[in-house]
């Protein structure tokens, strides 16, 4: 990819949350299904993360899992590329009262964590995709190399993007205008708007086994693969509606959380998340 292309995608990436930053921060908590991305996650957080010390939230946003991790005892850095979410960051970290347990709030990218030496920290986030919004494979082996860098020796590593095969799944429900381009990206797996369709921005979407090896490549161990929105895939409706009967919404969770890291479910699922540990 020439670099004057790579640029025009950087700033188009930028430009795009820039506008979406308050959607960003309503995004996990708009419906019961939305939130099925937040849930998950955090079930695996809470059973990976070590007791207590400091975590760097790489990408973070508008610091959702920020401040839900400040409210459990942890201390954090939040990393994000772009101004308009930081200052969303800022305000709803004021809001929560957990500014304390917020040591820094950086504007910075994936692929350059210089101003961090290397195993500063004792865990590693990188959730919601910032890690598909670079194109070039070399950019991201460079930024997966960056976030384990700044990992201390056993630290868990945590990532999620979105899912190659959830994307197709996603167009056939949302924008079957765009199913001629469905062949590319099951082939490529690379977005660009005004190229591939609308409705996103620059966009590199993962297959399940190309995750894996990204971080395994790197020496990395792999814990878990996880199906974030599992069984519930594609089913907003369903799962919302299901969800205004509390018992079976319990019984429903309980299912979603005991196949959510089955083979046959993880690459159907929106987004996925894979749990690594570094040597």
């Amino acid at each position: 990819m020439e670099i004057s292309l790579g640029r025009r995608i950087d700033r188009m990436v930028r430009d795009w949350f820039a506008k979406k930053a308050e959607y960003e921060w309503r995004r996990l908590k708009q419906d019961p299904y939305h939130e099925l991305e937040f849930m998950t996650t955090m079930h695996f957080l809470q059973r990976y993360l070590p007791r207590r010390d400091l975590i760097l939230d790489a990408g973070g946003g508008p610091g959702r899992y920020t401040i839900a991790l400040a409210k459990k005892g942890y201390d954090l850095v939040l990393l994000d590329l772009v101004p308009e979410m930081l200052e969303i960051a800022r305000h709803q970290i004021r809001k929560a009262g957990v500014g304390d347990r917020v040591k820094q709030i950086v504007e910075g990218t994936i692929e350059d964590l210089s101003l961090f030496e290397d195993e500063t920290f004792d865990a590693v986030l990188c959730l919601g995709g910032p890690l598909c919004h670079l194109l070039e494979e070399e950019r991201r082996e460079g930024a997966a190399r960056e976030l384990i860098r700044v990992a201390k020796r056993g630290a868990p590593i945590f990532i999620s993007v979105i899912s190659r095969l959830g994307l197709l799944k996603t167009i056939l429900i949302e924008f079957p205008e765009n199913i001629k381009y469905c062949r590319h990206h099951l082939e490529v797996g690379d977005y660009i708007p005004g190229v591939h369709g609308e409705g996103f921005t620059a966009a590199h979407w993962f297959l399940p086994e190309e995750l894996r090896e990204l971080f395994e490549r790197q020496g990395i161990e792999v814990l878990e693969m996880v199906a974030l929105e599992g069984l519930s895939s594609h089913h907003r409706e369903e799962t919302n509606r299901l969800a205004g009967d509390p018992e079976k919404w319990r019984i429903w969770l309980e299912i979603l959380l005991e196949t959510c890291n089955h083979p046959s479910i993880i690459g159907a699922s929106e987004h996925i998340l894979i749990v690594g540990r570094k040597p």
